[in-house]
């Protein structure tokens, strides 16, 4: 199987992390001072880039997402998507590699299923020094390889923050206490953000802007924590709650 991505940071970033990669291509038309930047990079990665007619770029992209179809005169092919992407990791080699981590920040996305939100968290994370994030297989953007909205979104950061596709986040939660970390969720109704200790080792939960955290997984942390807020509406959107809470912690412990 094969995969496009557009998008200059996405492109960037992947030229970055696909040293080797003989899997990656790049096609372009004309090459303005950013496509030449991102070409003079590939050749040092040896990634092969090849100079086609806009209509071939076109054709490329027809089948992405409409925000996506913007290439911008650059398009980067990845073939054999069978090969798994180098931010991907298994949660138990991941744990078991970080017990005894003196300080670790892991992000657990309960039911966030909008991958443009996923993507401005993982780039949050990437920003705020996050260890990992953990996204459960059913109910969420979990296509992380695939998706290339959370690499756009997340401005290449998907190529670099370690994630992990878990099928139970209770169990995520319970591995991760017994590696001693606290677990906070994020909800309005919590403790105000500014009366939180946090613990070298935190594992923030962010829940589905509809419904929340999930009860079981809810029972699981040690506080609720929420942000203070002065608007008229009640909340705020999910990815930029994260990246306050991300900003918040990142302060205190730097």
């Amino acid at each position: 199987m094969e995969k496009f991505i557009t998008g200059f940071h996405s492109i960037e970033e992947k030229v970055r992390a696909g040293k080797n990669q003989s899997n990656l291509k790049i096609y372009y038309n004309k090459a303005g001072p950013r496509v030449k930047k991102i070409l003079e990079e590939a050749g040092k990665a040896g990634i092969k880039c090849t100079q086609v007619e806009d209509k071939q770029l076109n054709d490329m992209v027809k089948n992405l997402d409409k925000t996506l179809q913007d290439h911008r005169g650059i398009v980067m092919k990845i073939e054999n998507t069978s090969v798994q992407e180098s931010n991907l990791v298994d949660f138990n080699a991941w744990i078991k590699a970080h017990k005894s981590d003196g300080k670790a920040t892991v992000v657990i996305l309960d039911r966030v299923t909008d991958p443009h939100n996923v993507g401005a968290i993982i780039r949050s994370c990437d920003q705020f020094g996050a260890s990992l994030v953990v996204i459960p297989e059913h109910n969420s953007a979990s296509d992380i390889a695939g998706n290339e909205v959370i690499g756009r979104t997340s401005a290449g950061a998907s190529a670099w923050v370690p994630v992990a596709v878990v099928n139970n986040l209770v169990r995520v939660t319970e591995q991760l206490k017994e590696a001693g970390f606290w677990i906070y969720g994020a909800d309005a109704g919590g403790e105000t953000l500014g009366k939180i200790d946090f613990p070298a080792k935190t594992c923030i939960i962010m829940g589905s802007e509809g419904t929340g955290i999930g009860q079981l997984l809810e029972k699981q942390c040690d506080t609720i924590v929420s942000i203070p807020t002065c608007g008229k509406i009640d909340s705020l959107n999910v990815s930029v709650a994260a990246g306050v809470l991300l900003y918040e912690l990142y302060r205190r412990q730097n």
